[in-house]
């Protein structure tokens, strides 16, 4: 998955996925553009890049890809690994009706500070986990999702 990155002085953003209802997994949630590993990928970075441009049309030569976080095991039984990287140009996105509704900025300032998130819990398969969460307005950002921000912003804090 690819946390993208879009900086431009107070209006810079995070780029998420708020993905179509009909969907196997995850419908009607808010994600990070990305999906599962392909045959033709050679690394995480390939998938997320890939993905993004199928997903949102970000053509992966117009991404500064800075690093992984590293993986993060999920209650659901996911692994994902999430890359970051820097998007220049958002002017020529658009979301694939197939997978994505809309595509959602989370301002910067809102996603790197850890008082906006919240830890909440969800139950799965009669177990209950505590999640983090946080809102964009009315659109609810929790589980995976919400648990790499929350962990980006706190790396970050703690580098300052």
């Amino acid at each position: 998955m690819l946390i993208p990155v879009h900086l431009s002085g107070k209006d810079s953003s995070i780029l998420l996925t708020l993905r179509t209802a009909h969907l196997r997994s995850h419908a009607g949630q808010i994600s990070f553009p990305g999906g599962t590993k392909e045959l033709c990928d050679t690394s995480a970075i390939d998938t997320a890049l890939r993905e993004s441009e199928e997903e949102i049309g970000l053509a992966h030569h117009e991404v500064e890809v800075l690093g992984r976080l590293g993986s993060f095991s999920m209650p659901s039984g996911y692994t994902v690994t999430p890359v970051v990287g820097l998007v220049p140009n958002i002017a020529q996105l658009r979301a694939c009706p197939n997978e994505v509704e809309k595509i959602i900025h989370l301002p910067l300032d809102t996603a790197l500070d850890t008082k906006n998130y919240k830890s909440v819990p969800f139950t799965r398969d009669g177990i209950t986990h505590q999640v983090w969460e946080l809102y964009i307005g009315s659109h609810r950002v929790w589980g995976a999702t919400a648990s790499i921000l929350y962990h980006l912003a706190s790396e970050l804090s703690n580098e300052a």
